[in-house]
Parts: structure tokens; C-alpha cells; sequence
């Protein structure tokens, strides 16, 4: 729930095992504790979706065995590997920094990564101009380090007669009607694609053809779609909020209609029994989402999310049953 800098003070100093997030300026400030955080001034609250730098959003855990660690480029391969067998990893990254980079690209062939529970996000600054020097942030809340450059993560173990599970919503399927894009090379930004096996430049199909940038690049892994958001467009070249890759047929998003809609609707026949998740910053802005509810789904609004891998357009949650 959302609550002010005292009552989450409080509840640290009480030995509550927290995941916080919230403005920069804040979590600078909380005292050490069992917490981990990361910067957003987004959230999705019990009455609806919230911008603030005033309040913080807490998740508590009814769990006794959990480690608080950060992890670096050099060490974050670890991350799946020093996980419970049975329980959950909630990972926060900042965002555009090496850390956030390498694990995007890279996660997919970390050790155990498929066999754990990870699940997280990746912490930004938002857009406040009454709020100067805003940084994104991750913090070991045990050692008090802030991190612009570290994943802060937590992990949890869980009884052994519980399941736990880290699933992913996703709102958009690939539209039939796109033509099949593909990439000679992985990235966060391309100059080239194939279309239909033809060499183009990207940015003259994306101009020619009126593409909605709204919507996000869904590729074919394995039979799941994984989206790929659009972030800029400059000087002959597309930026990505997660990174493309060679060899995985991607196709323009179908169109959504009513995001609140649609996310009800998938949202509905999923347990109710969920213990954290998040939900991207696009969907927020695109879909209009402030003031409008997703039920038992509540947490903050992200710059990228992770299940497992970096998603983006998604939201992403951690269940215990």
C-alpha cells in the first residue's frame, strides 16, 4: 500500500521484511532494515493508479528466510544460481545503467535462470520538474547503499508446501497483418531490419507505414511473445527499451482498445493469492491508467520489467499459494 515517509520508517525500524519503492529523495532518507527499493514516482494502489513523490509504496513479506543482496556486471550472473529452490527473487535494476544492459541481454543463459522464481523491475526517475536531480536508484536497505549502477535484489524462501509462480501479463499479440521483421544484429538500437526478408532501413518502414510507436514489436520465442517497446527514433536509427535479437521473427502489436478493459479481462481468472507485482510505465501513460484500478495487481509502475528476462509493456507478478 501507499504510506507516508513515517509509517514506512516505522515499519522498518518494526523488522519488516519490505520491498519500497518510490521518489529518489525518499529512500535516500529511510533508515537500514530488511528492505530493498528502487525510484518511481508511479504506482498502482488499491483505489487506482497514483503519481506522487510524497508517498512511498511498501510490500510486506510473511517470510523469515531471505537474503538482501547487490549485484554488479560482474556478478549478477549469480543471480538465479544463489536463489531458493523454493521461493522467489524480487530484482531492481537501474534503469540505462551496465547492470540493467547486461541483464537484458544476457539473462536468458544465466545459470538456473529458467529454474528459479525472478521476477522485478527496472527503477527510473519520471518526469517531475519540481523535483530537481532525480536519479534512477536500486538500495540494499540493510547496508544502506544506494545504487545508480547495482541490482538490489531480495530473495525469499517460501514453506515447502507452498507454490510459488512469476507470471507475466501481456496485453498485445502480434498483429497478423504486419509483415514478419527480423534483425541481422541484437541491440538496443538498429539502423536495419528485414522485412520479409528484404533489407530496409527501419526508420523509413516505420515512417512510411504510419507504425504507432504506442504499439511494441512482439517476438516469437518459442511460441511466446515477448514485446520489445519503442523508444526514440534519431539520425537513421530506432531505440529500444529492451534489446532486439537476431534470429526471433517480431511482428508490429495488434492494436488495444481499452487497456483497462483488456487488462480486467486477463487479470480475472488468475489467483488472487499474489505477494508482489509491477506494471510497465507505458501502459500506465498509454493506457491512461491513473485513477483506474487492476484489482489485487497493485504495485509500482516500471521502466522495464523482469520475468526472468527484461519485458517490456507488461505486468508481472509473483503468486504464493
Amino acid at each position: 500500500m501507499l504510506m507516508t515517509f513515517d509509517e514506512v520508517s516505522k515499519k522498518i525500524v518494526s523488522g519488516g521484511l519490505l520491498h519500497i519503492a518510490g521518489a529518489e529523495n525518499l529512500l535516500r532518507k529511510l533508515p537500514k532494515g530488511n528492505w530493498t527499493g528502487g525510484s518511481t514516482r508511479y504506482f498502482m494502489a488499491k483505489e487506482g493508479g497514483k503519481v506522487t513523490d510524497e508517498l512511498l509504496f511498501v510490500t510486506e513479506f510473511p517470510y523469515g528466510e531471505f537474503t538482501i543482496k547487490s549485484y554488479d556486471v560482474y556478478t549478477i550472473f549469480k543471480i538465479a544460481a544463489e536463489a531458493y529452490g523454493n521461493g522467489f527473487s524480487i530484482i531492481i535494476v537501474p534503469f540505462d545503467s551496465d547492470v540493467h544492459k547486461l541483464y537484458a541481454e544476457k539473462a536468458a543463459g544465466f545459470e538456473d535462470m529458467f529454474l528459479k522464481n525472478i521476477a522485478g523491475w527496472v527503477a527510473g526517475a519520471g518526469q517531475n520538474p519540481n523535483v530537481a536531480g532525480q536519479t534512477p536508484i536500486t538500495v540494499n536497505g540493510q547496508t544502506g547503499e544506494v545504487f545508480t549502477d547495482k541490482a538490489a535484489v531480495l530473495h525469499v524462501r517460501v514453506p515447502e508446501d507452498r507454490e510459488v509462480e512469476c507470471g507475466v501479463v501481456n496485453i498485445f499479440s502480434q498483429d497478423e497483418s504486419s509483415p514478419v521483421i527480423e534483425f541481422p544484429v541484437s541491440g538496443f538500437s538498429v539502423s536495419k531490419c528485414l522485412i520479409n526478408g528484404e533489407e530496409t532501413v527501419f526508420t523509413d518502414y516505420l515512417a512510411k507505414n504510419g507504425i504507432d510507436m504506442r504499439l511494441p514489436l512482439v517476438g516469437d520465442h518459442s511460441g511466446n511473445g515477448v514485446n520489445v517497446s519503442f523508444k526514440s527514433i534519431g539520425s537513421g536509427t530506432v531505440s529500444f527499451y529492451a534489446p532486439v535479437f537476431s534470429g526471433i521473427k517480431y511482428k508490429i502489436a495488434k492494436p488495444v482498445a481499452d487497456y483497462t478493459e483488456e487488462f480486467s479481462r486477463r487479470l480475472s481468472g488468475l489467483n488472487a493469492k499474489t505477494v508482489f507485482s509491477c506494471n510497465c510505465v507505458l501502459n500506465f501513460l498509454y493506457g491512461e491508467l491513473e485513477g483506474k484500478s487492476m484489482e489485487h495487481f497493485t504495485g509500482p509502475i516500471t521502466f522495464g520489467e523482469i520475468a526472468y528476462q527484461l519485458v517490456n509493456q507488461t505486468l508481472v507478478y509473483v503468486s504464493v499459494t
